[in-house]
């Protein structure tokens, strides 16, 4: 058995796995023994390399030996360009040779989360995934990827034969697309409120936009806020600029709104979602994805069943001439919020 390293980095959390890989029969051809696993908040650190050698630390307090794992990929929140990455949402600059050097780990590979993401596709069992449109599927064809958490996420894959070959994008940067009057004044309030000259698909399409859709509901359209719901957003209003926050008001408003508990909250999620579909419709007319187009992140799993509403597939297939195409392709929501560590440890298995 070879001992591997697999992490999921990003602006907020960074999650890391301890893993002993060998050859298997199995679809991905490797199997796995999982060592340890731990999470960790990615701010309380300057950079990767201190934050893995304090990983290495608890490990081996509990596994009983220091960890001495001869390959390691790290899926990043951001571009990756020659093995190097800087964070999107955070002020770190990883080089892999450098993190080589810095951890004695022979060899190292920086992957784009989702890239990551779309290598873990690949490990998927059946219960990890929902299916929202069953489609016609064509295991020639393309893969998509989209997911809404910090951030938005976009990729793709093509396969050959049992190979996969995966892309990374920054399509979440792509302008956001305005389909009917009430997107139109979103648009201007964000363009507005933040100074812009462009507002991109992310920050509607993303836990952040879920914040924003419901200040604007709120703030431009009237919408009436319940008494707990406003106090907390008026609290994470006031902490703008920490780089830690009490409050996550995409986690809160969309458990508000799965509980019905909350109005606004109610109409928030369902303007986000439909967003969300709309833009999932874009990458699909592009890639036609009859591989599958797959939701992933965290916003999807943890609102399946507004997901499940219909109001998903009804934007996202809402295209035109192009409905039929639209309404071919298979469509599922990644219930594995942890997708993007089983790619980076493929990939680590195969270096």
């Amino acid at each position: 058995m070879t001992q591997i390293l697999a992490g999921d980095t990003g602006g907020t959390k960074t999650f890391l796995q301890l893993l002993e890989a060998e050859p298997s029969s199995t679809q991905t051809g490797v199997a796995f023994k999982p060592l340890y696993a731990q999470r960790f908040t990615s701010r309380e650190f300057d950079d990767l390399a201190p934050l893995v050698r304090r990983f290495f630390e608890n490990a081996a307090a509990v596994i009983g030996k220091k960890p001495n794992p001869q390959k390691a990929c790290f899926s990043i929140a951001g571009p990756v360009v020659n093995n190097t990455c800087t964070l999107t949402n955070l002020s770190w600059i990883l080089n892999a040779d450098r993190l080589e050097q810095d951890l004695s780990i022979a060899q190292i590979r920086l992957l784009n989360d989702f890239a990551a993401v779309g290598h873990g596709i690949e490990a998927l069992k059946p219960d990890d995934i929902l299916t929202l449109q069953a489609g016609e599927p064509d295991p020639d064809a393309p893969i998509g990827v989209i997911g809404a958490g910090t951030g938005l996420g976009q990729g793709f894959v093509i396969r050959h034969g049992n190979q996969y070959q995966v892309f990374g994008t920054e399509g979440g940067h792509a302008d956001f697309a305005p389909r009917s009057e009430l997107e139109f004044r979103l648009l201007k309030y964000l363009r507005d409120k933040h100074e812009l000259s462009r507002v991109s698909v992310e920050r509607v399409v993303s836990g952040m936009g879920i914040a924003a859709i419901y200040q604007f509901l709120r703030d431009r359209q009237g919408s009436v806020e319940s008494p707990e719901i406003a106090q907390a957003i008026r609290t994470w209003e006031q902490e703008a600029g920490k780089s830690e926050k009490s409050v996550d008001p995409g986690a809160l408003i969309g458990k508000a709104a799965a509980d019905k508990q909350d109005l606004l909250c109610q109409e928030t999620m369902e303007f986000f979602v439909a967003a969300y579909g709309a833009e999932a419709g874009n990458l699909a007319l592009k890639l036609l994805p009859y591989g599958g187009l797959y939701i992933a992140g965290g916003v999807a799993a943890k609102n399946i069943e507004l997901m499940k509403s219909g109001i998903f597939l009804k934007a996202m297939c809402d295209k035109g001439r192009m409905r039929p195409l639209m309404e071919r392709i298979p469509v599922h929501v990644i219930l594995n919020e942890q997708v993007g560590l089983l790619g980076a440890a493929l990939i680590a298995a195969r270096l």
